[in-house]
């Protein structure tokens, strides 16, 4: 059996039942219950009991065609197995409102049938009868409201997930509390509020038993029902926003993988809504950041999103870092393309993670090399025992895990200026000055020493803790300069025997 037909079965049996119990409780109350402003007799009885039972299953068959048709197109979508449209949606959600104005509209006509009929006998009796009928009606429409949105709530959980429709009118978490009130609470203080103003104007007709037993009645009525009635109500709306409060934790953990489920028509849904919303918003956020920061380094990225990226730079005393595959050129040539990127991609890997350990900051890629600072975009204390620490590991993982792959590194420190160079519509943060140039050189030289690393010799006066890893070798004229380098190189690779 489909979930339509289901729930049209489940609907009409619920909100028969509910109406022929309410009819059956004012029966009641009116003959054994409530004092009546006259006299009556058995007679009397029997015929607004035939009445009702020529009226009930009347109003019932209105009813149920009523409500079927009023459910069809609201669920249609659910019988062609596609997404509801937004007017579809629309429509499901309003079931629950549609439906108490349903039982309100057939309670009435049934108030004024009974009324009218009684007010024959006594029009005092008449309008006693609109007070009893009319207060009941209230209470099963009310029922009815609570009682289709329970029914209609998977549906509308399936009809939300792909989205809130726009320009929904949706109900009040306050309505829904009114209706729970006016159900269990509302109905019965009035109801004893109307009986003590008729013994007050009819006290001779009025014995002390009757009036204990309809304010006991009225009141236990009011008691039980009402307390059902309110946790329902409570629990409603407590249940998803303790939800809410779950996701919102875990989100505030770092948990952006989380999604409410949409089972509510009211307020409520539409905070679950928006909060699935929020949480998107932020893990596409989080996603771009992070893709960001692998374009851009993570600490350009941070610096960016904290205090916004403009074109302009300072200057700062960095330390540089340049590594350079040697041979590439003929690697590409001799070897599939495959191989060559799986190979760069391990050199990669080796060089940004000895980077990163050492406080570094991978500013760039060009092709086969790459170039790293300390010191810029933030700062890093002992940025040239960094560097230098950074060379010497370097040179010995790639040797262990890319042993194809031979690389020049160069380790060079000074004065440059950092910061975002481009156009405002495309920049990158880039770092410039000799330092920069000077690691490339060094680069260049370190591919002809033995163990591929050459660092400026004077890096070492800063950096009393390297120095005795390092010893100097021959100085050399880098291209483009005139004057000689002082250079040095990892002690354990000083020796080339």
């Amino acid at each position: 059996m489909s979930i339509v037909w289901w729930l049209r079965i489940a609907m009409t049996a619920v909100l028969v039942l509910t109406s022929a119990v309410g009819a059956v409780v004012v029966y009641s109350l009116a003959v054994l219950v409530i004092p009546l402003p006259i006299e009556t007799d058995d007679a009397l009885a029997l015929r607004n009991l035939a009445m009702t039972a020529v009226v009930l299953p009347v109003l019932a068959l209105v009813g149920t065609v009523w409500g079927l048709r009023m459910v069809g197109p609201a669920v249609r979508w659910v019988r062609e197995d596609r997404r509801p449209t937004d007017g579809e949606k629309r429509a499901l959600l309003n079931v629950p409102r549609r439906i108490f104005f349903m039982h309100a509209v057939l309670w009435s006509i049934g108030t004024l049938i009974f009324a009218g009929y009684n007010a024959f006998t006594s029009v005092q009796l008449g309008v006693t009868v609109v007070q009893i009928v009319g207060l009941a009606g209230a209470t099963t429409s009310s029922i009815a409201y609570l009682v289709a949105e329970r029914l209609f709530r998977p549906l509308a959980r399936r009809a939300l997930a792909s989205g809130v429709p726009e320009r929904t009118r949706v109900r009040s978490v306050a309505g829904r509390t009114m209706f729970a009130w006016v159900l269990g609470t509302g109905v019965m203080l009035w109801g004893l509020a109307a009986v003590g103003l008729a013994s007050l104007i009819r006290a001779d007709q009025v014995t002390v038993r009757q009036l204990s037993i309809t304010m006991l009645v009225l009141g236990s009525i009011g008691f039980v029902v009402g307390g059902i009635t309110t946790f329902v109500a409570a629990r409603a709306t407590s249940v998803p926003v303790r939800g809410l409060r779950m996701s919102l934790a875990k989100v505030g953990q770092g948990d952006l993988d989380v999604a409410m489920t949409i089972d509510d028509g009211t307020e409520i849904g539409m905070l679950q809504a928006g909060f699935n919303e929020m949480v998107t918003g932020l893990r596409e956020r989080e996603e771009l950041r992070d893709l960001f920061g692998r374009h851009v380094g993570s600490e350009v990225a941070r610096a960016a999103l904290e205090g916004g990226a403009q074109l302009g730079g300072e200057t700062r005393h960095v330390a540089v870092l340049f590594v350079d595959v040697i041979g590439s050129t003929s690697m590409a040539s001799e070897r599939p393309p495959e191989e060559v990127v799986s190979l760069l991609n391990q050199f990669f890997h080796v060089v940004i993670e000895v980077v990163h350990e050492h406080d570094g900051f991978i500013n760039k890629f060009e092709g086969d090399a790459a170039l790293a600072i300390w010191n810029a975009p933030v700062e890093v204390e002992a940025c040239e025992s960094k560097a230098l620490a950074a060379a010497r590991t370097l040179a010995v993982r790639l040797a262990d895990e890319v042993s194809e792959l031979s690389a020049g590194i160069g380790v060079s420190a000074g004065t440059a200026v950092a910061g975002n160079v481009g156009a405002s519509e495309r920049y990158e943060y880039t770092v410039i000055g000799d330092p920069v140039n000077e690691a490339a050189r060094l680069t260049e030289h370190a591919k002809q020493v033995p163990a591929h690393v050459v660092a400026n010799a004077r890096m070492l006066e800063s950096a009393p803790d390297e120095a005795m890893h390092w010893t100097e070798i021959d100085p050399f004229v880098a291209r483009g300069r005139t004057e000689e380098t002082r250079v040095a190189t990892p002690a354990h690779a000083a020796d080339p025997g």
